[in-house]
Formats: C-alpha cells, structure tokens, sequence
C-alpha cells in the first residue's frame, strides 16, 4: 500500500498545481474579471484538500495505452472541479444541510449560500472550459467524446438524477435495486467516467472504454458502500465530515437496510468483480488495483 500512496502523492501534487494555476487571480483567455471573492471561494472549495482519486483514475486509465500523464493531467483536474462543484452544492442547506468538509466549514458557512452556489456553478463550466479549450493536447473528436461523457456522468441520468432520487428517498423505505440505482448514479457515475475517460484519451476500443466504464461502476458502487460503512463506524474527527449524517436524515443505504456485515460483503465482492475487469491489462493494470484496495480501506 506504501507504493499506492506514494505514486497517490506524486500525482496529488501535480493535480493541486494545475488548480491552482487555473484558480488564479489572473485574468486568462478572453476574460474580462475574476472578482476576488468568487475565486476565493473556488480555491476554498477546491484546494482544501481531498484524495484526488479521480483525476488518479483518469491518468492511470490512460496510462494502460501509454499515454503520459502530461496529456491526461487536464482532463483528471476538469473531472475534480466537477466533484469539487458538486460537494459544494450538496453540502448546500437546502441538500445535504452539512457545515463541515474535509474537516473545515463548508463553503456556504465560510462564505454564503449565494457565493458557493456560484462558485460551485463556475467550477462545472471551468470542467467543460478546460476540455474544450485548444491548450487541451488531444484530438478534436477525444475532447467532443470526453464532454459528451462528462455531461453524460454529470447530468440527468448521472450524478444530478442521482442527486435527485436521494434527496426523494429520505424518510421513505427503499428496497435494495432503488438504493443500488441512486448511488450507481450519484457516486459511481463519474467514477466510472474517470476510468472510460483514460480509455478514450488513448484511442481505445469500444470493448475497452466499456470494460474500464464498468470497472468504474464497480468501483464507484464499492466507495458509496465504504462511505455509508464509514459513517456508522468512524467519528467526525476522523471523517473531517458530520459522522451519523445518513441516520439522523433517514438516507437510503445500504447499511440501513442490510447492515454493516452485508454491507461489507457486497463492497468486498464489488471490488473483487472490479480487479477482474483488469486482467486484460496485465501488469499495467497494477495501480488500478492497489486503487481499488484503497477504496475498500480507507478510514476518511
């Protein structure tokens, strides 16, 4: 695992460079401002840290068909101001109602509800800026194919619909397909993107962009499940969030509905079924897997 959180560092640090360079006060391309404040609040949202784990999958991916991590990089770092976007919004009183992110307030208590709503609708459209623009170093039909993905992953049958189904699901029983449905798309959604992304940036086939696209799903299913797990198990402190969240606001989880042992036998057997899907991969496919053990793991 010491080798996994290294080359997780090594690229952590490359990712937290090109954000900040795009969160800077320097006014880029035809831009007319940056006001402060919003920018503030972007970098606040954004650079407070987190694990980078889907820009990671993103390199990685493209890494299987030796594309350098110089021509992923922007692409991982649109995909985590998406999360970023949507942590943002989701901890929003009118969501999630939470005040504490990464073991700070949230971006609605350190600054307004009004600023982070911007911030986190600036973060969503710099995501599509960032593929779209010519610096991108990849092809025309990759950058269309990518934001084709990306919206996909994002939007109504992804992570907002998800987004969505939860927020119906409080306070009402769900059987296990309903809860499997609105985590599939809220979470593993753009995880799965992550791992399809790296495969249409290296030109793969369709049988591999669908092979890497359901080893994110499994993935993405197995770190909710880590998630609800971690939230009956661990503390606030550890967490750097609320702990007993999903209780106290009557979520749909799996946890809620099997337990923890189950629960935990359904996201070793995700993970399982995902290391897998990378066999055909071979060697290169090895810190893919050691992702996969981290995300069934970790403890924050």
């Amino acid at each position: 695992m010491h080798e996994f959180t290294t080359l997780l560092a090594k690229h952590t640090d490359n990712i937290e460079k090109r954000l900040d360079t795009l969160l800077s006060n320097k006014i880029q391309n035809n831009e007319i401002a940056r006001p402060e404040i919003l920018i503030k609040a972007m970098r606040y949202g954004t650079l407070n840290g987190g694990k980078r784990l889907r820009p990671f999958l993103v390199i990685q991916s493209a890494a299987l068909f030796d594309i350098p991590f110089e021509q992923s990089l922007d692409i991982g770092v649109a995909l985590e101001c998406v999360h970023c976007y949507s942590l943002i919004h989701d901890d929003l009183p009118a969501m999630d109602n939470d005040t504490l992110r990464r073991g700070k307030p949230t971006v609605h208590k350190e600054f307004n509800e009004a600023t982070a709503i911007l911030a986190g609708n600036a973060l969503l459209t710099l995501a599509f800026e960032i593929i779209a623009h010519k610096a991108c170093d990849l092809s025309l039909k990759i950058r269309i194919d990518l934001i084709t993905a990306l919206a996909q992953a994002a939007g109504l049958g992804g992570m907002l619909g998800g987004q969505m189904l939860d927020l119906e699901a409080e306070n009402k029983p769900q059987d296990y397909h309903a809860i499997v449905m609105l985590q599939r798309m809220k979470t593993a959604a753009l995880i799965s993107f992550a791992c399809q992304a790296g495969a249409i940036i290296g030109n793969a086939s369709q049988t591999e962009i669908q092979q890497l696209a359901t080893f994110g799903t499994h993935l993405g299913l197995a770190f909710q499940l880590t998630d609800d797990l971690l939230d009956v198990t661990m503390n606030t402190k550890t967490l750097g969030k609320t702990a007993g969240k999903d209780k106290e606001a009557n979520k749909a989880t799996l946890v809620s509905l099997h337990g923890i042992q189950k629960t935990q036998k359904k996201r070793d057997m995700l993970i399982t079924q995902a290391e897998e899907l990378l066999h055909p991969f071979g060697n290169k496919a090895k810190p893919l897997k050691q992702a996969a053990h981290f995300i069934a793991t970790r403890n924050h």
